[in-house]
């Protein structure tokens, strides 16, 4: 009688074993990489469940407890958690470990004496970078230990031998060390400038701040560090004595929206924004209905809730009809190749040629030659002007090729997608304080039109920080969507300055009226 043989996972396994053995006798040197391969792969996996497991303390910042946590990351940068407001997001450095910072309670005790102390949230606040740079060293100390500990354990655990276990230690204290030269080397401290926000809109401006002059870059991380704590400090506090934080008073604020299309929700958002930033005077640049139509001019009775000055130039879904309705309301300015004076900045506007709320604008030879007209017929408006204009409005920004050097800013909208760029001259002329293009996404999320696509389009605003000498400094690009319009991302950008180019650089001619995109992005010239 046959026997029957079944499977045998031992029997297997040793198999398995003795071929190992066999090719690992036949090939010494993939023996000893597989080695090395496999006591790395030990080290780094002992090394990253030794920070996830340790990598945090608990220390104050100024009132605050605040939780420093360091985690694995393949892009670096820095997020700083205040809770339920919202976080921001710094890119401060690169390297593979990722700084959290959560602000997690007020101290009891501390917030007391900062209530009795006229002077407890300055000195609280000036206090703010060594409490920060205290925390982050021992944090750093922790984490160091913690890796190296547990790079060392998981290999004993695995070896069972010293000498691997020593080479473990030594891996690990080699990549703690070349990860923090990494850190060191990319390290930013202007990067607090230009925090990306995101939680709820109401809260953005607080968290954020306002614009400061550039200084050298650690006095400007110190300066912008305990600005951020005075007005976390001011989100939290619940006591009415404590000091609040005024804004600069020379810093003209100016909310830059377009391509409303008739959407009634943003202007509750329109609203949240002008109070919560403290805003000056709102600027639209078209498209405020869809169709032009009659019934469409109540939709426009908001802007007098407003309360503030209201810039307006007619789009190519605005009729005559409309700009009337606009012209109606108390607060607003409408400008027909025109210049006004609002809050000492001088604006020349010009409304679009078109009136095409039946079809998309697909930028047809002639519809491009009027385009390009209308902004040459600004441009002469500008240089007849008794006063010096610091900022022209148009709605294609197809019309801004023929305003370079005309002012220093335009505004424009119609493209339904944010870009900011500057004008180039024509052949021959500078190539530096080009004038700066700057294109709004749509407000109104595109309207109604807007919720055809498969995921609708977010509401776009930008708030625009003037000094008191009428030049932009800064501007905030805000981004809201999410259920109830509720959440909101923000983006501070600092306005470099427009150097002239390297004289050993011989850039290409460009045509007249280009645009040079910045960031790598430029317009569309479709709607």
């Amino acid at each position: 009688m046959m026997k029957l043989r079944f499977f045998d996972p031992k029997r297997l396994a040793s198999a398995l074993h003795r071929v190992a053995q066999h090719r690992y006798r036949r090939h010494p040197a993939a023996r000893a990489a597989g080695r090395v391969l496999g006591l790395l792969t030990i080290t780094l996996i002992g090394l990253s469940l030794g920070v996830l497991l340790a990598g945090s303390v608990v220390m104050d910042i100024g009132p605050f407890h605040a939780r420093y946590s360091i985690v694995p990351s393949l892009s670096g940068g820095s997020e700083v958690s205040i809770p339920p407001l919202g976080s921001l997001h710094i890119d401060s450095h690169v390297g593979p470990a990722h700084l959290w910072i959560q602000l997690e309670s007020l101290d009891e005790a501390k917030t007391r004496d900062l209530v009795s102390d006229p002077n407890g949230i300055v000195s609280a606040s000036e206090s703010a970078v060594d409490d920060l740079a205290a925390g982050v060293r021992t944090l750093a100390m922790q984490v160091a230990g913690a890796g190296l500990l547990g790079a060392m354990i998981l290999a004993g655990l695995v070896y069972r031998s010293m000498r691997r276990v020593a080479t473990a230690g030594g891996i690990a204290l080699g990549v703690l060390v070349a990860s923090g030269g990494l850190v060191a080397a990319t390290f930013r401290p202007d990067a607090i400038q230009e925090p990306r926000y995101e939680g709820l809109l109401i809260n953005a401006p607080a968290v954020v701040g306002d614009v400061k002059r550039i200084a050298d870059q650690y006095e400007e991380y110190r300066d912008q560090l305990q600005r951020l704590v005075q007005n976390v400090s001011r989100l939290y506090g619940t006591f009415s004595t404590l000091p609040v934080y005024e804004p600069d008073t020379k810093t003209t604020r100016v909310v830059h929206i377009s391509d409303m299309h008739l959407n009634p929700a943003a202007w509750s958002v329109v609203q949240t924004v002008v109070q919560q930033f403290r805003v000056d005077m709102v600027v639209d640049t078209g498209d405020l209905v869809d169709w032009g139509s009659e019934p469409e001019d109540s939709y426009v009775n908001a802007i007098a809730q407003l309360k503030v000055p209201y810039l307006y130039i007619r789009g190519n879904h605005d009729s005559t009809n409309t700009e009337a309705a606009v012209a109606r309301q108390p607060n607003a300015h409408v400008l027909t190749n025109s210049v006004v004076t609002v809050e000492g900045l001088s604006f020349a506007g010009i409304g679009d040629p078109r009136f095409t709320p039946d079809k998309e604008t697909v930028g047809s030879g002639a519809d491009l030659r009027l385009v390009r007209n209308t902004g040459a017929s600004l441009a002469g408006r500008i240089r007849a002007s008794d006063v010096t204009v610091d900022v022209a409005l148009v709605h294609d920004p197809a019309s801004a090729d023929l305003l370079a050097f005309s002012c220093p800013l335009v505004l424009a909208g119609h493209t339904h997608k944010r870009t900011v760029s500057r004008i180039d001259g024509p052949t021959g002329t500078q190539t530096f304080d080009r004038t700066m293009l700057m294109v709004q996404g749509s407000t109104g999320g595109a309207g109604l039109r807007g919720l055809e696509r498969s995921e609708p389009l977010s509401l776009a605003f930008s708030v625009l920080y003037f000094d008191e000498y009428r030049s932009l400094k800064a501007y905030d690009d805000i981004t809201v969507g999410g259920t109830g319009l509720s959440q909101v991302s923000l983006e501070r950008h600092i306005v470099a300055p427009d150097e002239p180019e390297d004289d050993e650089a011989t850039p290409a001619p460009s045509a007249p009226g280009s645009i040079a995109p910045i960031n790598g992005e430029q317009p569309s010239p479709t709607s």
